[in-house]
């Protein structure tokens, strides 16, 4: 090979994500609990780094499910839905998910980042203009990007902006955010977005990746919108999906790429799902909802989501934080450049309604060993 050939060209692009200070290497936990051990080291740590907001991959009736599912179905699909990887539990699962978020049908894909990929890709194909919130989330980006409708970035929640654009639009829109940013952990001006969608025709495209708890305000109900969420998180499973109109729905099977050229989720997984829906929709789910909004207030009183972050500013400092916490036992990712913007390097926690009282108070604690004042940034 020549020595302008591909292991140089690695060779070269790793050192540079090394010499950015930007190298990142997975690290295996014993379990998903949030009180678990770092397999490599036998260090017994508490993580803050999960989306299990509702402690759902470890509930015995969901892991029964999965079980179960195995015995019945096997490991894996072995096929694309629309071939012959389709069970009637995958079917369930989009029966169930419609029921759950109140909408006519929905439509499972294998990750939500496959579900923004195709739901981008398939309506962007007849859409005049995108309009996009420029803190939206890498699938939502890459989505964009394979649709053929250009598209333009919108300031962060601002629907005046996305007014004007429409406005100017010539043609049937769509606009897309996120519901719950993934790094900030605040919430998109849902109302004022669908309103301005229903004044222009537009189609209302939300991820609800990171939405657990009831707190997004009425959309316009002349607004014509679909809903994108995960089985990942809130749920406790693997898995996306796009919810709404039937026919929407109808159309993503038959046109979403992402759906069509890919293997069907697991049995197990999409079971996992069901189970974990109906205790959601339970009694339990609304306890656990309950414990999960305590625990975000011991954090951050009136904090709308499970995702905290506490801005650092440099990279090295975020870095220098996090490693102090993973010292003492508690896990919090430093997020970087580039995933946030330069400038806004970030200790970002995410609460779960499995921590305990003893976990925050560790939490708190270590922060202002680090020295953060948990009384005053957390």
């Amino acid at each position: 090979m020549t020595p302008d050939g591909w292991d140089a060209i690695a060779d070269e692009a790793l050192r540079a994500v090394v010499a950015a200070n930007q190298l990142r290497r997975p690290r295996d936990l014993a379990s998903g609990a949030p009180a678990t051990v770092l397999s490599h080291t036998g260090q017994p740590v508490v993580t803050f780094a999960s989306n299990d907001y509702l402690g759902l991959t470890q509930h015995p009736a969901v892991r029964a499910a999965a079980r179960a599912a195995v015995d019945t179905y096997g490991a894996g699909s072995g096929s694309a839905r629309l071939i012959v990887g389709s069970r009637p539990v995958h079917s369930l699962l989009e029966e169930r998910i419609s029921a759950w978020r109140g909408t006519e049908a929905a439509v499972l894909f294998t990750t939500g980042y496959a579900a923004n990929l195709g739901v981008l890709a398939t309506m962007g194909r007849w859409a005049s203009l995108i309009c996009s919130d420029e803190l939206n989330h890498a699938s939502i980006i890459d989505g964009c990007r394979l649709a053929r409708a250009p598209t333009r970035v919108y300031a962060h929640c601002d629907a005046a902006a996305v007014d004007r654009l429409l406005a100017g639009a010539g043609g049937p829109g769509i606009v897309v955010s996120d519901s719950v940013f993934s790094m900030d952990g605040d919430l998109a001006p849902v109302a004022e977005l669908s309103a301005v969608c229903a004044e222009h025709d537009a189609l209302l495209i939300l991820d609800d990746a990171h939405l657990v708890l009831d707190c997004l305000e009425p959309l316009d109900p002349g607004c014509r919108v679909l809903r994108v969420g995960t089985l990942s998180k809130t749920v406790g499973s693997l898995g996306g999906f796009v919810c709404g109109p039937k026919a929407f729905t109808d159309l993503l099977v038959n046109r979403a790429r992402s759906y069509i050229f890919t293997t069907a989720a697991a049995p197990a997984a999409a079971a996992a799902a069901i189970a974990a829906i109906d205790v959601i929709d339970s009694d339990e789910g609304d306890t656990l909802k309950a414990r999960l909004r305590a625990n975000i207030d011991r954090l951050r009183p009136g904090h709308p989501s499970p995702i905290i972050p506490i801005i650092v500013g440099a990279e090295d400092q975020a870095i220098a934080a996090s490693e102090a916490l993973a010292a003492e036992g508690v896990l919090v990712p430093a997020i970087r450049p580039p995933t946030v913007p330069v400038g806004t390097s970030r200790l970002r926690v995410t609460v779960s309604a499995a921590h305990t009282d003893d976990d925050l108070k560790r939490l708190t604690e270590a922060l202002r060993g680090a020295g953060i004042d948990a009384g005053t940034d957390v």
